[in-house]
């Protein structure tokens, strides 16, 4: 079974997405870390000179790939994965989607020093995670089989709630 994490960029999902699959004992992947090593540079790099429509038809055909092994464990995906139908429908039908929500004032507390996200570089970064928020967070809902808000947990606490939602919708039974 494959447990992929969705959300706004900063959510969590790369380092909640470590500590799941440690604590389930599987494999993780990040599918930017994935695109990024194919690549050979940055995903920031990329969009700057091929821009967003091509690197978004990259990130299906890598979440297309990675969602065909049911061996994979945790899969961390890029917060605008859900923007395309195909993804969303290959994330829900190929395993379990947990939806990191985070609010936008949250996001822009953690990530207002981060020059690595591509779609925050701009003026007004908070109004552009409200924006993407406004767009991204039905796509995330219809994505998801849970819904998890981040608000201040821990990570570990995070951890604990989503084996908790996995375990009572019986898609993963603890190692013995």
């Amino acid at each position: 079974m494959i447990f992929s994490l969705v959300g706004l960029p900063g959510s969590g999902k790369s380092t909640v997405g470590r500590h799941l699959a440690r604590r389930m004992q599987l494999p993780f992947t990040d599918s930017d870390q994935v695109i990024e090593a194919r690549l050979g540079y940055s995903i920031r790099q990329y969009f700057e000179q091929e821009g967003e429509e091509r690197f978004r038809d990259l990130e299906a055909a890598v979440i297309d790939e990675l969602t065909q092994d049911p061996r994979r464990g945790v899969l961390s995906t890029g917060g605008g994965s859900v923007l395309r139908p195909e993804n969303r429908r290959r994330l829900h039908d190929r395993g379990r989607v947990i939806y990191l929500k985070s609010s936008p004032d949250e996001l822009f507390r953690r990530l207002r020093h981060d020059r690595n996200r591509p779609l925050l570089q701009v003026d007004d970064p908070l109004a552009r995670l409200r924006d993407l928020y406004a767009i991204r967070d039905p796509l995330y809902r219809e994505a998801a089989h849970f819904t998890i808000e981040t608000g201040r947990p821990s990570v570990a606490m995070l951890v604990n709630m989503i084996v908790m939602q996995i375990e009572l919708d019986g898609s993963w039974q603890r190692p013995a």
